[in-house]
């Protein structure tokens, strides 16, 4: 029984993953009016699905890191409670954020809920330095790094337009556009799926592959049904935009996508694309600030709710 709740409970994370996610990486695509929701979400479902097909061949690495080893000992890491109390705390997270149209990262809750599971089982000996050096800082480094990036490259974009009088073939930017949102929700995809899979591969039935292509179908399916609230804050509320700063958002994002995906760093693809986004509105004047602060607040209480969330959990699992 364990085991298939175990099994139902990754499948309602990547489910809840697919909502939360699949459209940060085209919502620029809708937001500056280049395409419609229906057509950016197809394309988010497409480019996300085939980055989790090239996990199943390239994304062990990233599998591993999500076991538990070396923050716990082994015995409890690989116990099916350990990683039930993870998926469970992890959906309930993301669902709770989805629900109020706030984007949030998965991968911070499941560091919280990773943290939480950790605390019950092991106390104060689980090894702190692992999550804050390979997971946690890296995040916070995503955020910083973003914003100047996104709103130095729209400035640097419109200054040439203006001063060169240089006006832009407008299907070669939406033949970019939509390449960097593919390349995004590519890269996304590939990250995600294996960090999912991860939680059910002590189940013997299931391969590798088999995992992540199961759990692909998952998120395809929340983002095709359940993105409808994220893509609205992330696409209008954050801030208005036109398809250069659209453009310029999602050029960076895919750029600091990329290069954490070659180097194994863990960074919330979402701070990279929401930070970018507000980047771009500061420059054109018109960035929420109030919506941000909000969007800020639901990623403080990320990693403190799944770490509750994750020691009940855990807690009434044992009894």
């Amino acid at each position: 029984m364990l085991l298939i709740s175990l099994f139902i409970a990754t499948l309602f994370l990547a489910y809840v993953n697919g909502a939360n996610d699949n459209f940060k990486g085209v919502a620029t695509l809708f937001g500056s009016r280049t395409t419609s929701y229906q057509t950016a979400i197809l394309w988010a479902t497409f480019t996300t699905f085939a980055g989790s097909l090239a996990a199943t061949y390239l994304g062990r690495t990233i599998v591993t890191q999500f076991t538990g080893k070396g923050i716990l000992p082994d015995a409890i890491a690989n116990a099916p409670e350990f990683h039930l109390a993870v998926a469970i705390a992890s959906a309930l997270t993301v669902l709770i954020a989805t629900i109020f149209g706030f984007p949030i990262s998965t991968y911070q809750s499941l560091i919280g809920a990773l943290f939480g599971a950790a605390l019950v089982a092991h106390g104060f000996k689980v090894n702190f330095a692992i999550l804050g050096v390979s997971f946690i800082l890296p995040i916070f480094l995503s955020s910083i790094i973003a914003i100047p990036l996104s709103a130095g490259t729209y400035s640097l974009i419109d200054y040439i337009k203006n001063r060169l009088h240089w006006q832009a073939n407008q299907t070669i930017m939406n033949i970019l556009h939509y390449t960097s949102a593919g390349i995004f929700s590519f890269t996304r995809g590939f990250n995600d799926t294996a960090k999912i899979a991860s939680l059910i591969l002590i189940i013997d039935y299931f391969s590798v592959a088999g995992a992540m292509i199961t759990i692909a179908m998952a998120m395809g399916l929340g983002g095709l049904l359940n993105s409808q609230k994220v893509a609205e804050t992330m696409s209008t509320k954050i801030t208005s935009m036109n398809r250069t700063q659209g453009l310029s958002a999602n050029i960076i994002t895919s750029i600091l996508v990329i290069l954490a995906s070659i180097y194994n760093l863990p960074i919330s693809t979402t701070q990279v694309s929401v930070d970018s986004i507000f980047g771009v509105g500061i420059v054109g004047g018109k960035a929420n600030n109030l919506v941000f602060a909000q969007i800020l607040l639901a990623w403080i209480f990320t990693l403190p709710v799944a770490t509750i969330i994750g020691g009940i959990t855990f807690r009434l699992l044992q009894g």
